[in-house]
């Protein structure tokens, strides 16, 4: 008896003790650890493969205000696995890359007090950095030449100092759109900078293995317009100085690589003028000319979206890719097609999600994230199919009670499959009926991908910790299921394509886990767009909305955005007077009257993506038509998307309000929140960050 007491008491020592443990690792995820994760934002594989060099983003504290968030400089010697800080504190660096001879990280930074970006490099023997450039104007790409001799950059025209003296006494009127600078193209070398290119836009570039070509994307003019869809590919010789076309490009293009021995250059762009995913693959050959026509289409019938671009080695081609809401890497030779099956894929649905990555002798490295955790740095070695994690940069992340997130796949109305995400609440019990918030992304060519997705504005684990399903449908439009399915919305937007979120909110009501009075819908730009359709057209589908940044009226949208041919030639096919009836009937305030959802609109006044009086127009309609409470928050200094930490917290605790306001019942339906938000910034110092390595 008396042995059985003591087994009893044991059992129910331990029984505590794990209750303990699980109630300490069952801490659940807030908006305020958000602000405390730290995140991989850039790497380069110095050249001799010994060392790779990575950005940690860290967020700015909230009290300073305003402001970036800082970016630090860490090495990690590949052979110790050792990770050594360089440049930790209140600094900016961006654009990681070495000199050829591996003794040099540079980066593209502002210190001193130095008014614009300029290229410095740190030297790892005497663990200084110090400035490369010193060009009149801000440094926005630049690109070592392998051969040795300098380096490459891009920057915007110099600014006339006779202008620059009258601005300063006062004479300031705006031209709109016509004293937008050219981006040149300069080499530096041999303690000289030449002019290699000065007329249009260099929106991107890069050097042959020789030195002896740059291949350049190049567009007529320096607009956000002409960056999304005009750009064509040049050659320029390095040694003459000699420019041509080397490819007239119809529609988006992205991502460029040489292949080892300079023969030929392999691209990511769109099928066609028409496609608005710039996710095909292709290449041309040094010295011929080429028309669209006679280039090397890998990519004709695959159901995915590639994102990047590299070699194997001089006949295979290495290439990235979104399939669903996974990634994949896959080699394909110089002259093979993926009709005719000579792809081979490497990665596929393994451990991480990754849109880019860069390839080192037999090492490939990228930056992923998982279900459970953000950004971080991982690498493979060439044909072995496995991932590994290089850096562990939030330790304390496993403290977090972090919700389980699965990739669904459902039927539409029309036959079509429609893939998504879900994260459950953190506490889902089979049997129960929970509110669901759709979290809709922007686009419409972008996808939801099985890895992290929680941010100030993707609710994510956050929302999931307060006992919401979060619902992530990659409509019709979405990239990573090929040319032809991001294009089913063209004309038609806003009426299939959301069809498809309806859908599968009844996929998952059927499955008993969705009370369907309780739904709420959120999303930023095309996103916000989706979001005011469901408190206007559909709302008897939401119980709250959110749209962020959103498109309210078509037929104004257009002609106040920064991107109009974009929109065009990618979306409606037609410009407004073309069928101005069709635009509004896809128009939110169309339907303002049929309102019944409580909505909270959310707009950065500086938009130039989506003007804010898109905002303005729904809250005016809902005000005056509406049947339900309706606000409207704008940001000032943020643009298409708030980039300071305040606006940032604000976002987040304010639409949580809300929904839990409506869906879940904590405060008067027909009322609205209180204006203020508690912000509770004493919470950002409760927890004493963990460094990773």
């Amino acid at each position: 008896m008396a042995e059985k007491l003591i087994k009893l008491r044991w059992y129910f020592l331990f029984a505590l003790l794990m209750a303990g443990f699980a109630g300490y690792a069952a801490e659940p995820f807030t908006i305020y650890d958000y602000f405390r994760l730290r995140t991989i934002s850039e790497f380069s594989v110095s050249p001799d493969g010994r060392h790779v060099a990575f950005t940690l983003n860290v967020n700015r504290p909230i009290d300073k205000g305003k402001g970036n968030d800082y970016r630090e400089l860490y090495l990690k010697d590949l052979n110790t696995g050792t990770v050594e800080p360089l440049i930790t504190g209140e600094n900016y660096l961006v654009s990681l890359s070495w000199t050829p001879d591996s003794r040099n990280i540079t980066f593209r930074a502002r210190f001193n007090d130095i008014k614009s970006y300029q290229v410095f490099g740190y030297n790892l023997e005497d663990k200084k950095h110090e400035q490369l450039t010193g060009h009149t104007s801000g440094i926005i790409r630049y690109a070592w030449n392998p051969a040795g001799n300098g380096l490459a950059f891009t920057a915007e025209n110099k600014a006339d100092q006779a202008d620059r003296k009258l601005r300063e006494m006062g004479f300031d009127a705006e031209v709109f759109e016509e004293e937008i600078s050219d981006i040149n193209l300069y080499w530096q070398h041999d303690q000289e900078t030449t002019e290699l290119y000065s007329s249009g836009a260099v929106f991107d570039f890069a050097w042959s293995p020789d030195g002896n070509h740059i291949a350049a994307q190049i567009a007529p003019e320096n607009l956000i317009d002409h960056q999304y869809m005009f750009k064509d590919l040049y050659l320029i010789e390095t040694g003459s100085e000699k420019s041509t076309l080397w490819l007239d490009v119809p529609g988006k293009l992205s991502r460029m690589a040489w292949s080892p021995d300079g023969k030929h250059l392999a691209f990511v762009a769109g099928s066609d003028v028409s496609d608005p995913v710039d996710g095909s693959l292709f290449s041309i050959e040094i010295g011929k000319q080429h028309s669209w026509e006679n280039v090397n289409h890998y990519t004709e019938g695959f159901e995915g979206s590639v994102t990047d671009v590299n070699w194997l080695d001089e006949n295979t081609i290495l290439f990235s890719a979104e399939e669903r809401v996974e990634t994949t890497m896959s080699t394909i030779p110089l002259n093979g097609t993926l009709n005719g099956k000579k792809r081979r894929v490497l990665i596929k649905g393994q451990e991480a999600v990754f849109t880019s990555f860069d390839k080192n002798g037999g090492k490939i490295f990228m930056i992923g994230t998982t279900p459970n955790h953000p950004e971080e740095l991982y690498s493979m070695v060439s044909g072995e199919k496995k991932l590994t994690r290089e850096t562990f940069s939030n330790p304390w992340l496993e403290k977090r009670k972090l919700a389980r997130q699965e990739k669904i796949s459902y039927t539409a109305r029309d036959g079509l499959r429609i893939d998504g995400v879900l994260i459950y609440p953190a506490d889902f019990q089979e049997g129960k009926k929970y509110p669901m918030i759709c979290m809709i992304h922007g686009g419409p060519e972008s996808a939801m991908l099985n890895g992290w997705n929680t941010s100030y504005s993707r609710w994510g684990q956050i929302a999931a910790s307060q006992d919401y399903f979060v619902f992530m449908p990659n409509y019709r439009a979405s990239s990573g299921r090929g040319v032809e399915f991001s294009k089913m919305d063209q004309m038609d937007l806003g009426d299939e394509e959301f069809l498809d979120v309806i859908d599968g909110i009844e996929y998952l009501a059927a499955k008993g886990y969705v009370d369907k009075k309780k739904v709420g819908i959120g999303g930023g730009s095309y996103g916000g767009y989706f979001s005011a359709l469901g408190a206007t057209r559909y709302s008897g589908h939401f119980a709250a909305a959110i749209p962020f940044v959103g498109v309210s009226n078509h037929l104004s949208k257009v002609n106040l955005t920064d991107i109009p041919y974009e929109i065009y030639l990618v979306h409606w096919k037609i410009w407004p007077n073309e069928n101005p009836e069709l635009m509004y009937d896809r128009s939110p305030v169309k339907y303002s009257s049929n309102n019944r959802t409580p909505t909270l609109i959310l707009h950065g006044k500086e938009d130039t993506r989506v003007h804010p009086s898109q905002s303005l127009e729904l809250y005016r309609q809902l005000k005056l038509h509406g049947k339900a409470p309706v606000r409207l928050v704008l940001y000032p200094e943020e643009g298409h998307g708030n980039r300071n930490n305040p606006a940032q917290l604000d976002f987040n605790l304010r639409t949580m309000r809300w929904f839990n306001h409506y869906l879940k019942g904590e405060g008067d339906p027909k009322e609205l929140p209180p204006i203020d938000v508690n912000y509770q910034l004493e919470k950002l110092g409760e927890l004493e960050i963990e460094q990773g390595s």
